[in-house]
């Protein structure tokens, strides 16, 4: 139920408390003007996000997994599948990377939020205003 949990957060980009309010801005992950602006708190349960300064920098090692874990299925489609030279596996591991980069940071900050706050439905079902 926890992994269910944390995957609807990630995929929906919704709060991890309540599962009601987004965390970001722009629902789109490519808008680059506003990649990295998040709400300051819930717009339902009012879970404030950021809970200190420089709380998302714990994020950078759920991005370093995500993105380790990107190079292994690719690596592993690569080796069983394509079997292209390194030189083009390379390339298109690189270009890759780019493009997922906004959904890895998107769903690596989400994760680190599921770390700190579970999924509760009282705070789902009722609009509770305390953190």
């Amino acid at each position: 139920m926890l992994l269910y949990n944390m995957l609807y957060s990630m995929l929906t980009n919704k709060c991890s408390r309540c599962h009601q309010g987004d965390i970001f801005i722009s629902k789109n992950p490519y808008n680059l003007s506003s990649m990295f602006k998040l709400h300051s708190n819930c717009s339902h349960c009012n879970l404030k996000y950021e809970r200190e300064p420089s709380f998302f920098y714990g994020a950078l090692y759920v991005s370093y997994a995500i993105s380790s874990g990107w190079f292994m299925i690719l690596f592993a489609l690569q080796s069983y599948i394509l079997n292209w030279d390194t030189l083009n596996f390379i390339l298109f591991f690189s270009f890759f990377i780019i493009a997922v980069a906004p959904l890895t940071l998107r769903w690596s900050r989400i994760i680190w939020l599921n770390f700190f706050y579970k999924y509760s439905s009282e705070y789902k079902s009722n609009k509770i205003t305390s953190n």
